[in-house]
């Protein structure tokens, strides 16, 4: 059986893209919540970061899951 790895990066903005995330400690902070909210729904992020109205994430997908179910639930979640 091949082995193969996808990798996709993700990028999202706040809405109107709103500097809601002006601080160092608030960026920190959503990201360790994207990652541990990750861990629990089975997304492996390979790395994620961003600035005061985006977000980047590396992502690598499972052979079970698509693009369209990973950004549902990352974006979904984080938009709390």
């Amino acid at each position: 059986m091949p082995f193969i790895k996808v990798y996709i990066h993700f990028v999202w903005s706040t809405k109107n893209r709103y500097p809601y995330l002006s601080t160092p400690e608030l960026r920190t902070t959503m990201w360790k919540h994207i990652r541990e909210n990750a861990k629990k729904k089975g997304i492996f992020i390979d790395f994620v970061n961003g600035y005061q109205e985006h977000c980047h994430c590396l992502v690598s997908l499972g052979d079970d899951q698509t693009m369209r179910q990973i950004m549902q639930l990352l974006k979904g979640e984080s938009s709390y």
